[in-house]
């Protein structure tokens, strides 16, 4: 067993299970950075169009809407596009499809039933 832990590394295993790591880890560093600037770079494209427009609010340093507008304004949407869904009835029905014999699903020919 333990011959085996240290032939795989002999065999370059342990350098692919680093090299992944690193990978993986590079990578989330990486997501952490961009989720942590986006929100200041889309703040900074925003006070640039306020400028550009004359808006006197681009000096102000929070551009944020505060959470109960955000939810009031998704709980608005939802509200709107659940209303353009039509009403359906929930009645069904069944009805009863005749078909015709077909040997593909006879039970006859089933696997059990093979030729000696």
């Amino acid at each position: 067993m333990f011959m085996n832990i240290l032939s795989i590394g002999s065999q370059g295993g342990w350098t692919i299970a680093i090299v992944g790591y690193f990978i993986v880890f590079l990578a989330l560093v990486l997501l952490v950075v961009v989720f942590v600037n986006l929100p200041k770079l889309l703040h900074l494209n925003l006070r640039k169009k306020l400028v550009r427009e004359g808006r006197p609010c681009a000096e102000v340093d929070d551009l944020n809407v505060e959470a109960n507008v955000n939810a009031a304004i998704a709980m608005a949407l939802y509200m709107h596009f659940d209303q353009i869904h039509d009403e359906e009835s929930n009645i069904i029905t069944i009805k009863k499809v005749t078909k015709n014999y077909s040997p593909w699903s006879s039970k006859i020919y089933g696997v059990m039933n093979q030729p000696r």
